[in-house]
C-alpha cells in the first residue's frame, strides 16, 4: 500500500513539474522589454528539458525543442567581432580553454557512434563567439563590488553569441553555456537552441572559508574556488587566522606564523596568497581576507610580545592572555604597519576587520586597563573601550584607502563607523531586526546568519536554505537597496580538507541561487530536480559534492 501510494505521489509529482515547464518563458523572473531573434520551432522545454541543470536559474530564459550538435574537434570558443577584449585578454583565453573541458571532457578521446539507428541529421553549432561591449573590459583588472556581471546569451545555428558588457559576465555566460550543453546516450554533445537574460540580484555572493581552525591546503582552496564558478559565487571571505593558528607567513612579522602556525608546513606563503587571489580573479571571483581583532587573537601574541593583555586574578598575573590590548601606543604602531601589509598584498577595496566575540573578562581584570577606563571616563562599560580599540582600527585602515567590512558587534556596541562601512549580521536570533537597525543607519549589510553551514542535519537542509528570502525585513525601499548580499559560513572546528568539498557542496548552492536568482524562484520541487542534476555536474568535473537524495548520476555507469 505504501509503495502503491508512493508512486502515485511520484507520478502527480512528475505531472505537476512538467506543467509548471510548459509555461516556460518568462517565469524565471524579470521579463526583457523587447523580443530577441526568433529561432525557429521555439515552444516549451519540456520535450527536451534544457532548463532541468540550469543553476543557478537565470533571470529569464527561452528554449527551443530544436537541437544543435557540438563536434569536439571542430568546435570553437573564440572572441567575436567587435568585441573590446581579443586573444590579449588572458583571463578569457583560460576561461575558453576551461570551458571547453568541462563542455566535452575526457568524451572527446571516446570514439562516438551515428547516434540511434534512423535518426534524422542534427544541425551543428560550429562556434560561441564572446563579444565584450565596454571598452573597459577587465581582462587585466580586479572585480570588485560594482563589476557588471550581466549578460546576453543567444544559441542558434550556426553560431551563438554571448554578450556582455565586462569580462565577470562572460565568465557568467560560459557557466551557463556549458550548462545548457549535454551528452545523450551515443556520445553526441547536443544543445537546445536558447535565450537567455542574465544578472545577479545582489552584487556580494559569498563563501567564508576558515583556514584557522583546520589548516586547509591551498589545493583544496582551489578547488572550491572552482565550485564557487560553477555556482556563480563571486567572493572568498577568507577568515585567514583566529585563536588557534595563524598560517599567514607575514612579511613585515615572520614570526606571527614562525610561532603562531601550527606547524613550519602548516603556512600560506606570499607566493600561496597570490596563487589564491589569482585563480579567484581568474574565475571573476574577489578576495577578501578577515584579520579578526581585539578577539579571536591568542594565535597572534606567540609571535608578537606584549600584543595581548595579561589576565589577572587578585592583583596577580595569571600567565594567561585575553583580547588585543587596547591601551598601549605600541599597539596601534604593530597594526599600522600590519595593516599596511595586508592593504598591499590583498587587491579588493575591503579588508573584514572582524570585532565579534570579545570576551571582557580578562580586560576587567587587569589594573592598568582599569586605571586607563577610569581616566578616559568610560566607567564600567567596556563596550566602550572595544569601541574605543576598533575606532584606532578602522582610522588605520582607512588611511590606506581600504573600505572594511565588520561583524554585526561592532555597529551594535556603536563604534563610530565610516559611512561605506559593511556590516555582516551573523546572529540567527532576530536577524531581520538587525538588519532593520543596520540598513536604518545608512549601512550596507551582508546577511549571513540562516546560512551557517557548519550546523549539519540529517535530511535535505539545502531547502531551509534555499527558502530563505533576504529582503524579508522591517524598512523602506531604500533600507532594503542597502543589503547587497550575503554568505554562506563554512566554519573550520569540525571540517578540514577530508570534508570541506563534501559538506559545503551542493548545500551552499541553495546560497548560490538565491542571491543570484530572481526572487520568484521558490518551487522547492523544481530546484530538487534541478539540484540533484547539478551535483552530478559538479562531480563530472571533480569537485565531491555530497547526494542530494535517493539516486545516481548517469556518468557514474560510464566509468
Amino acid at each position: 500500500m505504501g509503495r502503491a501510494m508512493g508512486l502515485a505521489g511520484l507520478l502527480v509529482g512528475l505531472f505537476l513539474v512538467s506543467a509548471v515547464l510548459v509555461s516556460t518563458s518568462l517565469r524565471h523572473g524579470a521579463p526583457r522589454a523587447e523580443p530577441g531573434p526568433e529561432p525557429a520551432e521555439w515552444g516549451d522545454a519540456s520535450v527536451a528539458g534544457p532548463e532541468d541543470s540550469l543553476w543557478p536559474l537565470p533571470q529569464w530564459v527561452r528554449t527551443s525543442r530544436r537541437q544543435l550538435q557540438l563536434a569536439p574537434d571542430r568546435f570553437q570558443l573564440l572572441h567575436g567581432a567587435g568585441s573590446s577584449a581579443g586573444p590579449g585578454c588572458g583571463l578569457l583565453q583560460d576561461a575558453f580553454r576551461r570551458y571547453y573541458e568541462y563542455i566535452f571532457g575526457q568524451s572527446r578521446w571516446r570514439k562516438r557512434s551515428s547516434g540511434p539507428p534512423g535518426g534524422r541529421a542534427v544541425p551543428e553549432l560550429l562556434q560561441l563567439q564572446v563579444v565584450i561591449e565596454s571598452q573597459h573590459s577587465g581582462c587585466h583588472s580586479y572585480p570588485h563590488l560594482g563589476s557588471s556581471e550581466a549578460y546576453h546569451l543567444t544559441v542558434t545555428e550556426p553560431v551563438a553569441v554571448l554578450k556582455a558588457d565586462e569580462v565577470w559576465g562572460a565568465l557568467r555566460g560560459l557557466e551557463t553555456f556549458s550548462q545548457l550543453v549535454h551528452e545523450d546516450d551515443y556520445g553526441s554533445f547536443l544543445v537546445n537552441e536558447s535565450e537567455i537574460d542574465d544578472f545577479p540580484r545582489f552584487a556580494h555572493r559569498g563563501i567564508l572559508l576558515d583556514s584557522s581552525r583546520h589548516y586547509l591546503p591551498v589545493k583544496s582552496i582551489l578547488t572550491n574556488l572552482d565550485a564557487m564558478a560553477f555556482n556563480k559565487f563571486n567572493v572568498l571571505h577568507w577568515h585567514i587566522v583566529d585563536d588557534q593558528s595563524f598560517p599567514y607567513q607575514s612579511i613585515y612579522f615572520p614570526e606571527l606564523s614562525d610561532k603562531g602556525a601550527y606547524s613550519y608546513n602548516h603556512i600560506y606563503t606570499p607566493s600561496d596568497v597570490r596563487l589564491v587571489i589569482e585563480y579567484a580573479r581568474l574565475r571573476g571571483i574577489r578576495v577578501i581576507p578577515e584579520f579578526d581583532t581585539p578577539g579571536h587573537t591568542q594565535s597572534w601574541g606567540k609571535g608578537q610580545k606584549d600584543l595581548l593583555t595579561p589576565c589577572y586574578n587578585e592583583e596577580q598575573p595569571t600567565g594567561s592572555f585575553g583580547p588585543v590590548n587596547p591601551i598601549l601606543n605600541t599597539t596601534y604602531d604593530f597594526m599600522t604597519k600590519f595593516f599596511k601589509e595586508i592593504s598591499s598584498v590583498f587587491p579588493d577595496a575591503y579588508i573584514h576587520l572582524g570585532g565579534d566575540e570579545v570576551n571582557f573578562s580578562c580586560w576587567k581584570s587587569n589594573p592598568d586597563v582599569k586605571e586607563f577606563m577610569k581616566k578616559q571616563g568610560f566607567g564600567t562599560d567596556y563596550a566602550k573601550l572595544e569601541s574605543y580599540y576598533i575606532q584606532k582600527i578602522l582610522d588605520i585602515v582607512s588611511s590606506y584607502n581600504k573600505g572594511y567590512m565588520v561583524w554585526q558587534e561592532v555597529f551594535d556596541n556603536k563604534a563610530q563607523l565610516k559611512p561605506d562601512t559593511v556590516v555582516q549580521v551573523w546572529m540567527e536570533n532576530n536577524y531581520a531586526h538587525e538588519l532593520s537597525s543596520v540598513t536604518g543607519a545608512g549601512f550596507t549589510a551582508i546577511l549571513a546568519a540562516p546560512w551557517y553551514l557548519d550546523y549539519i542535519s540529517y535530511g535535505q537542509d539545502w531547502k531551509k536554505y534555499h527558502s530563505v528570502e533576504p529582503l524579508n525585513f522591517p524598512g523602506s525601499e531604500k533600507q532594503k537597496k542597502l543589503l547587497i548580499g550575503g554568505e554562506a559560513c563554512l566554519w573550520g572546528e569540525f571540517v578540514d580538507a577530508t570534508n570541506l568539498t563534501p559538506r559545503l557542496w551542493p548545500r551552499a548552492s541553495a546560497v548560490g541561487e538565491r542571491l543570484w536568482s530572481s526572487s520568484n524562484v521558490t518551487d522547492l520541487e523544481d530546484a530538487y530536480k534541478r539540484l540533484t542534476n547539478h551535483r552530478c555536474r559538479m562531480l563530472r568535473r571533480g569537485i565531491s559534492a555530497e547526494p542530494v537524495f535517493v539516486g545516481y548520476c548517469a556518468h557514474e555507469a560510464r566509468g
